[in-house]
């Protein structure tokens, strides 16, 4: 999905590359909304999910105080960016941003972020028209 208005009006699942470019892609994957990784038809490949945002904090929690780092070097976490809910583009290189399948509330749901520069992990609630990347848990 490359428009910017296209994307920022949408209430079912799609995705992207950073910047609409497929070589970004071959480096950091897709970003998703949302309402793709809600949709009932599954995001995750059989035999795994998308975690919740109970799940994230579980694993956050057992990898202590370098977690982040421990992400990025354990699960290949990159900073792959994001795209914010209006379709712009941002932060390519420096963070990475990961849904859960939890929502907040009817416009937001959670995630994470991983600073790659100091390892930093952050848990928040965005837009659900945001891209982000998705990582999958084995069932």
């Amino acid at each position: 999905m490359e428009d910017e208005d296209e994307w920022a009006n949408l209430t079912t699942g799609a995705w992207c590359y950073y910047e609409n470019k497929i070589s970004n892609g071959t480096t950091y994957g897709k970003l998703y909304n949302w309402f793709a990784v809600n949709d009932p038809r599954g995001l995750a490949p059989k035999g795994y999910h998308i975690p919740t945002d109970a799940e994230c904090t579980i694993l956050t929690d057992n990898l202590g105080d370098k977690a982040g780092t421990k992400m990025k070097n354990t699960f290949a976490m990159l900073p792959g960016g994001y795209r914010v809910y209006d379709g712009r583009f941002g932060f390519i290189g420096s963070f990475g941003y990961w849904w859960s399948s939890s929502e907040f509330n009817a416009n937001y749901a959670w995630n994470r972020n991983l600073g790659y520069s100091n390892g930093s992990v952050n848990r928040h609630h965005l837009e659900k028209l945001s891209g982000f990347s998705v990582r999958c848990l084995r069932d």
